[in-house]
């Protein structure tokens, strides 16, 4: 009975500690639509062809370029931090917007150009 007890327990807790991983996983990314909307808004006033910052749409760079980007966390070069601009959960949805649209990716886009 004991050892039906420990094998119920654990099955149990692996089946907790999974349940945990995949929520926090989830919670990681971002939502492609609002990061869409938050890079409209806040990137594409300098980011257009012929603005400040240069013409910059998702296709602009790879997946892991733009994985790479946001892991550095910096803009402008590295003068500036990227939450300057944007909060970090908007920051995460611009984030997975990029990303799944980038160049190399299935679905690259534009972002309306």
């Amino acid at each position: 009975m004991a050892r039906f007890v420990k094998a119920l327990f654990l099955s149990f807790a692996i089946i907790l500690v999974s349940g945990l991983f995949f929520v926090a996983r989830a919670a990681q990314k971002g939502s492609e639509n609002k990061g869409r909307y938050y890079f409209r808004q806040t990137c594409k006033e300098c980011h257009t062809k012929g603005a400040a910052g240069g013409e910059i749409t998702p296709l602009n760079k790879t997946m892991v370029q733009w994985r790479a980007y946001f892991a550095k966390g910096t803009h402008a070069h590295g003068k500036e931090p990227l939450v300057k601009y944007l909060p970090a959960d908007q920051l995460l949805d611009a984030s997975s917007f990029l990303i799944q649209h980038a160049a190399d990716s299935p679905q690259p886009e534009t972002c309306g150009k």
